[in-house]
């Protein structure tokens, strides 16, 4: 991707250009073309980066609301979901078609085309790492690798999980990530099995202490990105993150086969949202995405909330309102029930009760599928299923 000449004075820097920062830029550039948006990223798109790869058309309905229309429409749907656990006796396999089909999109694909859906409205891409930001009276600056200092009214944060941005603001600004809220996942390409193609496969297990579990997303070109992620508890007994090769032993033991032919083996962590807002901004800076700690706590979903966040830091960038007002009031509530959600699957009864509930009623399914992908909550569908399921049960 062609980059373009660095100007000093910028309306706008966005720091990061996977899906929340070029997300960002669109927001700016919706909220005022033309305006001065400078992208910087460490690395040279299309570029790989760890994630499950789906998708959730809600994730699509932002992008459309800056003018991004039709970004996937040749990307195959994965239409049907499968939530099981395995190794608990009398509890059912729940598949269904859902309500809205996701996708499943590498991010190669995926963050390529939306950073191209912003330098084609004007964003200017440069390739940088950031070593510091520093905030006065006149603005932001930014202070890159080699030294040089890049000024702007606004910066967004959009760097992820290991955020410069954010350890720039320091510890009394940003509190460090609450211990144990922090996920380890691994994640792999291999081929497709024949009973998985063209659904979404979620294996809890009874084994490992939730929210975990292994999955295997069908791409759609005859592979599957595939994976296991946990819970890290430094209060843990062994206080050691798992390794690869054990998290790609615990898929293979829920999801037997999947690993066969795995390549583009990599692990990430993943910094899981709690039930209380967290500090999205401090003076100028707006944190988004991953480095907002934006990552749904039952499924390490991340794709829809960073390219909200994003849209809404840009659009407050520009004068489109106070940030943390609009995030706030567009997450604050789903993430209360994320929260609940992730407490309510460390039980085996509520879990099991849910999958029971969902098994019998597509419109619970449907729901318990939202809080997972995108901006869902416990409706009083899913607890008065789980109620008779518990009952029943």
């Amino acid at each position: 991707m062609t980059q373009h000449g660095l100007e000093q004075h910028w309306d706008l820097v966005v720091v990061g250009a996977g899906p929340a920062g070029s997300a960002a830029a669109l927001g700016a550039l919706h909220q005022r073309p033309g305006a001065r948006v400078l992208l910087l990223d460490r690395a040279d798109f299309p570029r790989d980066k760890v994630c499950g790869d789906g998708v959730a058309p809600h994730a699509l309905d932002v992008l459309e609301t800056v003018g991004v229309t039709g970004l996937l429409d040749d990307w195959p749907v994965a239409p049907r979901l499968r939530i099981s656990v395995v190794g608990a006796p009398g509890v059912p396999v729940v598949e269904e078609a859902m309500s809205r089909p996701a996708q499943v999109v590498p991010r190669a694909v995926l963050d390529e085309r939306i950073l191209r859906a912003a330098t084609d409205r004007g964003a200017v891409l440069r390739r940088a790492r950031v070593r510091d930001v520093l905030q006065d009276g006149a603005g932001v600056g930014v202070v890159l690798s080699d030294g040089e200092l890049v000024r702007a009214r606004v910066v967004v944060g959009a760097d992820g999980a290991h955020s410069e941005v954010r350890r720039a603001l320091g510890p009394a600004a940003v509190p460090p990530q609450k211990r144990g809220t922090t996920a380890i996942a691994v994640r792999a390409y291999a081929p497709v099995l024949p009973e998985h193609d063209g659904v979404q496969v979620l294996a809890f297990s009874t084994d490992t202490d939730r929210p975990s579990y292994a999955w295997s997303f069908p791409v759609g070109d005859g592979r599957a990105n595939v994976g296991f992620g946990q819970l890290v508890d430094s209060r843990s007994s062994a206080g050691q993150t798992p390794t690869r090769a054990r998290l790609l032993e615990r898929l293979e033991e829920l999801l037997p086969g999947t690993t066969a032919g795995a390549e583009q083996v990599a692990g990430h962590p993943l910094p899981l949202s709690t039930g209380r807002s967290g500090v999205w901004s401090v003076g100028r800076v707006l944190l988004a995405g991953d480095a907002a700690s934006l990552v749904n706590p039952v499924t390490g979903e991340g794709i829809y909330y960073a390219v909200l966040s994003g849209v809404l830091a840009g659009r407050a960038a520009l004068g489109g309102g106070r940030y943390d007002r609009m995030l706030g009031e567009a997450l604050v509530g789903h993430l209360r029930h994320t929260d609940l959600a992730a407490r309510l699957v460390r039980s085996d009864r509520l879990l099991h009760a849910a999958l029971r509930a969902s098994a019998r009623d597509t419109g619970v399914f449907d729901d318990v599928a939202d809080i997972g992908l995108a901006r869902g909550r416990l409706t009083r569908r899913v607890v008065t299923g789980m109620g008779r399921a518990l009952l029943a049960g």
